[in-house]
């Protein structure tokens, strides 16, 4: 699909307010170039890591107000960025001359232009995580208690699949889309021990036929003669299964799948200071690095929001030194040593997932997040 869009990346006038977490001038990379030629496979976060040494911090040197900023999909491959070491800023530029002259280009300025959605340079690696905006899910003692839940599945199959179909109860009336999930690890803080939340594994989805209902007292059920209105069983809601990633069965549950957030993906730093930890790392494993998943300590109670950027610090424990070996052993706490970076894109009440941008070593679960 083709659209129209206003190169809003010139003349927006206003700079990102410190409220909106800027941490002292932006400093330019040791090796940064004068230009770019934008390539597919691009982010904008990857193409500002070539000019500055804080590319979450791109939304300040294209002068953008991030509160203006609903979708970030600006740049095209093909387009050339250049670097103005007086701001320091980023513009479009044009080339003068020849392949091969002494890089020259002219300032570049407003237009409107069409381009393909398809083509857009995102701000982000999106594709990482693409499967974690739907799932998995991360349910409270309540909501779990709370959600629905399948009674039968058709023909008393143990286990179903897409085009099969299941029956629920405790479904809200009126919504149609249902996300399946089972109930797996609880998600507890590192240190303190207190439960955050529950990671569910996500099964798939399902959509309702027909809605719960009770059988007519004007019929006659067979199984029904002998029970009166008042005693006549419930039914429970129809649903078809539209997406399977596991075999679903009974006990299984279920939440409103809604729509996806429209998400700008915009960086940004805190607004106050935070501090949290890596909670757990997706998938199990012990350790991960760059554009992998973690979910960290800090939630909606928190303050924390998409987009939030995110520093990561190694926690180097404590150690013990007896001078000479004789006399009282002294106990150290290692300082903190700030190893990368991370992007948070989904927040529950309690705890967030965030992808893992920068990473000047493995992250482990403990570690320390807090503002940048």
């Amino acid at each position: 699909m083709m659209r129209i869009i206003s190169a809003l990346l010139i003349g927006v006038a206003a700079l990102v307010p410190a409220s909106a977490g800027a941490t002292g001038p932006i400093r330019l990379s040791d090796d940064a170039p004068d230009s770019h030629v934008v390539v597919p496979g691009d982010t904008l976060w990857g193409i500002s890591g070539k000019f500055i040494r804080e590319p979450w911090r791109w939304p300040e040197v294209w002068r953008l107000n991030r509160e203006q900023i609903h979708n970030p999909h600006l740049i095209y491959p093909g387009q050339i960025i250049v670097l103005d070491r007086s701001g320091p800023t980023l513009k479009f530029g044009k080339r003068i001359g020849q392949p091969g002259d002494r890089a020259l280009y002219e300032k570049r300025f407003p237009q409107v232009y069409a381009a393909s959605d398809q083509a857009a340079i995102q701000s982000i690696p999106v594709r990482a995580i693409t499967p974690f905006l739907s799932e998995p899910l991360v349910v409270t003692e309540a909501e779990d208690a709370a959600a629905g839940i399948v009674v039968a599945t058709q023909e008393g199959r143990v286990f179903t699949g897409p085009g099969d179909t299941i029956f629920a109860t405790r479904l809200e009336p009126g919504v149609i889309n249902w996300n399946i999930y089972r109930k797996a690890k609880p998600l507890a803080e590192p240190v303190t021990g207190e439960i955050l939340g529950y990671e569910a594994t996500y099964l798939g989805q399902a959509r309702v036929t027909a809605e719960a209902g009770v059988l007519s007292p004007d019929v006659a059920y067979p199984s029904e003669v002998t029970r009166s209105a008042k005693e006549r069983l419930p039914i429970p809601a129809s649903l078809i299964l539209t997406s399977s990633k596991h075999e679903v069965g009974k006990g299984e549950r279920l939440l409103p799948a809604g729509r996806p957030e429209l998400l700008s993906y915009v960086p940004h730093a805190p607004d106050t200071e935070v501090a949290g930890r890596v909670v757990s790392i997706y998938n199990g494993v012990a350790e991960t690095g760059r554009y992998n998943v973690v979910s960290v300590s800090l939630g909606k109670r928190d303050g924390m929001e998409i987009g939030h950027v995110l520093a990561l610090h190694r926690n180097r424990g404590e150690t013990e030194y007896r001078e000479d070996n004789v006399g009282p052993a002294q106990r150290f706490r290692l300082p903190e040593q700030r190893y990368g970076l991370v992007f948070v894109f989904r927040v529950f009440e309690r705890i967030s997932y965030a992808l893992v941008m920068d990473s000047n070593g493995a992250v482990t679960i403990a570690d320390s997040v807090r503002k940048p």
